[in-house]
């Protein structure tokens, strides 16, 4: 099964409930990251930095690539908590135009030896000025001085 663009199947657990709302009316009774502060009372877990260059595309003069550089989202649990994802939605530096990169990684990389891991991640960028980029790339190791 390929976990690029997972965000589509809706197998990780209140993912798109996040819609933090500056004011939560109910919020005694929120169970559930409807606003700010609920959000803030929820267990963080980690995320990854990425920095990577989208491949080259075009030809001629016009032929280039872009840089791209984030931090993902937090973690999406899948295959029933046995393993992760996470979410980016960034976008490529720009020249004359930029592309959006918005996707969800591969699931958990683990390091051998340590109790760390990374993420894969790949696919193609939004279309701007009549083309698009494919990537491919691995997140940075998760709290990599801990």
């Amino acid at each position: 099964m390929s976990y690029q663009n997972y965000k589509c199947q809706k197998d990780y657990k209140d993912y798109d409930d996040y819609k933090y709302k500056k004011d939560c009316k109910d919020h005694d009774e929120c169970k559930c990251k409807k606003c700010y502060k609920c959000y803030e009372e929820e267990e963080m877990t980690h995320v990854h930095e990425y920095e990577s260059s989208v491949k080259l595309a075009e030809e001629g003069c016009d032929r280039h690539n872009h840089r791209v550089a984030g931090v993902t989202g937090e973690v999406i649990t899948i295959c029933d908590g046995e393993n992760h994802v996470h979410k980016i939605n960034d976008r490529t530096d720009f020249l004359d135009h930029f592309h959006k990169i918005c996707v969800t990684t591969g699931p958990a990389i683990k390091i051998p030896g340590t109790n760390k891991h990374v993420h894969l991640v790949c696919g193609n960028t939004t279309v701007a000025d009549g083309h698009c980029h494919q990537f491919l790339f691995t997140t940075q190791i998760e709290a990599p001085l801990v």
